[in-house]
């Protein structure tokens, strides 16, 4: 079996998901938690006007995790 089966099955982008939850899972749990929190995304806007950035905004604002 080749190891460029997944190509048939899966999207590279699909393909990478599945082995990097692989790796998270066999890390024990101090590294484990490191890598999760590497994977968490946050996505941001800004507006341009005459070459200069306005505000960032989180399109989905962060959970502070120390309230709860």
């Amino acid at each position: 079996m080749s190891s460029a089966t997944w190509r048939g099955v899966f999207t590279y982008n699909k393909y990478a998901q599945i082995t990097a939850r692989a790796v998270r899972q066999s890390l024990n749990e101090t590294e484990r938690v490191a890598a999760e929190k590497r994977g968490t995304t946050a996505l941001k806007y800004q507006k341009w006007e005459n070459g200069v950035g306005g505000q960032q905004v989180l399109l989905i604002p962060e959970v502070d995790k120390t309230a709860a």
